[in-house]
């Protein structure tokens, strides 16, 4: 087998590769890859030497994990999994990402496809209208320094004391929508700057509002899919992919530079100055945690928001409450964050970056509607290919740290796609297709061209057959918002 690394790359199971500590100097672990051979031939010589970077940082434990989905990142690969001890290991922004708490909200609705077809151009306009996309969108929420303060230590839970949800959505969102240990003091006034106008905006780049379809033949389980609130029967659904905007991006920008000075304090080296990290207990990275812990709140307000302008358009346009349409929030997970978790050998900082949660059945982390079938994983594809819904287990909780893959990963850069195809020709051949787009920015459009993007059905499958987490249902576009 051909890759694209002189590294030896060990197979574990036809699913599971592995790279020995031995092969790269410094190594305190070996590097775990989840994918299929096909996938693990195609992916980039940076996955190889990131993973294995990832694996010489102090105090990490057990392996650097790399899920299917995974390319090339900054720091960790996107896709990218480590945990580390809290006394001896590290912090680092490299390992979280620059959109920290960017992620992934499923809203179930009672309409179908029939119900919306004949109005889905005005559905599309008025989502386009209420939830600003791009650059530097600003949202309607206008709040002062005190207000901001409270969106970074309440999250979600101050966007449903002002009146932008329903206080039942809370419990179907991680950490319910609200991330202890923070401490706005430890936030820039430039971040603070830069986000206290961003609540319910999606932003650009490969951010998305999309309208979906669950149909009978793409339910893979019924009983599960039935929990979550899913029936098929060419169910809409409404998916959100964001995250805590110009807000987490200033944050991580911040300490990045303390952290590279800092290093050099502990006495810290890493393979890739995009790793800079502190130890964990050490006042700066105490600092770090909690300015990310407030961009993780503010990543949770974001989608809170949006999810209040969601149902307020489909109110709108369908001339009937949320309420009786059915509007539930399936759940919201992050795939951009560092947390304290509980694993079997006791709490770890589990970094995941382009990468989710994926507890089991009956942890105390998961949802009491959910404690049956185990926590929901929202999975994202390309906006042309379609997306997924499935549940963590067990086996990830004793293999990955509880995690799984974000998303169907990219192939090819932002560069490369937009020349390769125009946006505007892709807006007219998805339109042929039955996908409606509505784009802030062409050259934006074309960026997020599905071929730019691994096969999101060979991604999932390799995550199935591994058993870190159970696909069960697959949800297919029809309208799709992009910065």
């Amino acid at each position: 087998m051909t890759l694209n690394t002189e590294m030896r790359v060990n197979r574990i199971t036809d699913e599971v590769w592995e790279i020995p500590a031995t092969e790269k100097s410094g190594m305190v672990v070996p590097a775990r890859i989840y994918a299929t051979q096909g996938i693990l031939q195609s992916m980039d010589r940076g996955v190889f030497d990131q993973v294995t970077n990832v694996a010489c940082m102090p105090g990490i434990t057990r392996y650097a994990l790399c899920m299917p989905d995974g390319h090339w990142g900054y720091g960790f690969p996107i896709g990218g999994v480590a945990a580390f001890d809290l006394e001896t290991g590290v912090i680092s922004p490299g390992g979280v990402g620059y959109d920290v708490n960017c992620g992934m909200r499923l809203i179930r609705t009672d309409l179908t496809l029939e119900d919306v077809q004949p109005k889905l151009e005005r559905l599309m306009t008025e989502l386009f209208r209420r939830v600003p996309a791009g650059v530097g969108a600003a949202g309607f929420v206008r709040l002062n320094r005190d207000a901001f303060d409270a969106v970074m230590t309440r999250g979600a839970c101050w966007c449903i004391e002002q009146g932008y949800g329903w206080h039942r959505d809370l419990a179907h969102i991680e950490e319910g929508g609200c991330i202890g240990g923070t401490d706005p003091s430890t936030v820039s006034e430039h971040a603070v700057g830069r986000g206290i106008n961003q609540l319910g905006t999606l932003g650009s780049g490969n951010h998305y509002l999309e309208v979906q379809v669950v149909s009978n033949d793409r339910v893979f389980d019924p009983e599960t899919a039935a929990v979550l609130g899913l029936t098929g029967q060419d169910q809409i659904v409404v998916m959100v992919h964001c995250g805590s905007r110009g807000f987490g991006h200033q944050v991580a920008s911040d300490y990045l530079k303390t952290f590279e000075k800092a290093m050099r304090r502990y006495g810290i080296t890493v393979k890739d100055q995009q790793l800079a990290c502190a130890p964990f207990r050490s006042p700066e990275g105490q600092d770090y945690f909690a300015a990310m812990n407030c961009a993780a709140n503010t990543a949770f307000a974001n989608r809170q928001v949006i999810t209040h302008q969601i149902r307020g358009a489909f109110a709108q346009v369908f001339d009937r409450s949320a309420e009786e349409l059915g509007m539930e929030l399936v759940y919201d997970v992050a795939h951009n964050i560092a947390k304290l978790e509980r694993n079997p050998e006791g709490y770890l900082l589990v970094h995941r970056k382009g990468a989710t949660r994926a507890f089991g059945p009956g942890s105390p982390d998961v949802p009491r509607d959910f404690q049956k079938i185990g926590q929901p994983v929202i999975c994202g594809g390309s906006m042309e290919t379609g997306s997924y819904v499935l549940v963590g287990t067990d086996r990830a909780v004793h293999e990955t740290f509880g995690s799984t893959m974000h998303g169907a990963g990219r192939t090819m850069s932002r560069a490369q796609a937009k020349k390769s195809i125009r946006g505007e020709q892709l807006q007219q051949d998805m339109k042929r297709r039955g996908i409606l787009v509505k784009a802030v920015s062409m050259s934006g459009l074309a960026e997020e061209a599905g071929f730019a993007y691994k096969n999101i059905s060979e991604v999932v499958e390799t995550v199935d057959r591994t058993g870190i987490t159970k696909k069960v249902a697959e949800l297919r576009p029809i309208g799709n918002i992009k910065g």
